[in-house]
């Protein structure tokens, strides 16, 4: 009992090493020896807590490589295994809802430098679709949204959403893209009037953006 006590606690502090950010998602962690010696364990309790990682979906080893950070919260594997069955119509009217309210929330609440952040991935979003490139495009779609989202600075919307963008994006490859251009004006509207803080303006342009898709 004692030693299964003491991996729930080493998995619980190199759990922390991953929510804080210490540990970010796509890095390399340290080689158990390390670990054992930082954390003042066994080689082998090392081992099993970071396996129990490894089953959480945070963690994955690679043979011959060492071991990397793949997520930041037990959300997105459980999260895609309830989503992945939903229709495109169920899908589109899940991203509505969560897209629109975070843009109301974001225009209230917004600093600068979520403004700046926006408005640099609002550009980086219309370069992408310079190419036919259809991850590099959905890609930089919900990185525009997800940003809208931690404008919010809400952490339980951030995660839920970013548990969530794997879903997003299989659906996203899959779509017609349809006009370009008015698809470009009201994302940029949509970050203007984040900008402007006016919660109204901006959640019935999340509503235009998704409108042409709803059929």
């Amino acid at each position: 009992m004692r030693r299964v006590g003491l991996i729930d606690q080493v998995a619980g502090r190199f759990h922390d090493e991953i929510t804080s950010g210490r540990w970010p998602v796509g890095a390399q962690i340290p080689i158990e020896a390390e670990l054992a010696e930082a954390f003042g364990v066994g080689r082998n309790t090392v081992r099993e807590a970071l396996q129990s990682l490894v089953r959480a979906g945070l963690l994955s080893r690679e043979q011959g490589r060492g071991t990397f950070v793949i997520a930041s919260t037990e959300l997105p594997g459980s999260l895609v295994r309830e989503l992945s069955g939903g229709s495109r119509h169920h899908y589109l009217e899940l991203r509505l809802a969560l897209d629109s309210t975070a843009a109301s929330l974001a225009a209230l609440r917004r600093t600068g430098a979520d403004v700046e952040r926006l408005r640099e991935l609002r550009d980086e979003r219309e370069r992408a679709w310079a190419t036919a490139d259809g991850d590099l495009r959905a890609h930089a779609d919900l990185a525009l949204h997800q940003a809208v989202v931690e404008a919010t600075h809400n952490p339980l919307y951030v995660r839920l959403y970013a548990g969530m963008t794997d879903v997003f994006a299989a659906h996203m490859r899959d779509e017609e893209s349809g006009d370009d251009e008015t698809a470009h004006r009201h994302h940029r509207d949509l970050v203007e009037a984040i900008a402007a803080g006016d919660p109204e303006r901006a959640s019935a342009l999340v509503r235009d953006i998704f409108e042409p898709f709803m059929g």
